[in-house]
């Protein structure tokens, strides 16, 4: 494994039937933004499913330092219907009290999480992956449901959560990428 990386994909083959994406190399560190830029259906979360174990590999290795904890942001994350489950009971569920929310997400926690709009849900969603005590947190396709300033305030939530973690966030959008990630490696065509 490269010196001092948390996680390391080397030579990466991975898929579900097939392989869909591959061969993809990168290694992420300690205090680093990596953006996995790429079209949609390149692959890209197909390479978080090989690191989190719910893709398959058909070559290569994903390599994690010992004792390593990851949070996952799901594309699609699920979310509760008619439950009277608050923001802060979903923080508290997920161990993310470590460190207290930004301002523009603590105003998001007091709320019923079936009663917030899509992107609000989202938000509240990467801040209990953020605010948790995990080495690497995986964000895949952060920005799916959010307005312009909604936009602002995970950039911030994204720059303000790193705290010596390691973040790989997997975007279809440049700018996005462009604005808060150290590190870009391409996926696809």
């Amino acid at each position: 494994m490269a010196d001092g990386a948390l996680l390391q994909c080397d030579g990466v083959v991975a898929g579900y039937q097939g392989p869909v994406v591959g061969p993809v190399s990168f290694d992420v560190h300690r205090g680093e933004v990596l953006g996995l830029l790429g079209s949609n259906g390149s692959g890209k979360s197909t390479i978080l499913g090989a690191i989190t174990g719910a893709a398959r590999i058909f070559r290569g290795q994903v390599y994690k330092a010992p004792g390593i904890r990851l949070a996952h942001h799901r594309q699609h994350p699920v979310r509760p219907q008619e439950l009277p489950l608050t923001g802060h009971d979903l923080v508290k569920l997920t161990g993310a009290s470590k460190n207290p929310a930004p301002a523009g997400a603590r105003r998001l926690l007091d709320g019923r999480m079936d009663r917030l709009s899509g992107g609000q849900f989202q938000i509240v969603q990467i801040w209990a992956c953020l605010g948790g005590s995990a080495d690497i947190v995986l964000l895949d396709e952060p920005t799916n449901n959010l307005d312009p300033g909604t936009m602002a305030m995970l950039v911030n939530l994204i720059r303000e959560g790193i705290d010596g973690r390691a973040l790989l966030v997997v975007s279809h959008e440049a700018s996005f990428i462009d604005a808060v990630c150290s590190r870009v490696v391409k996926v696809g065509p």
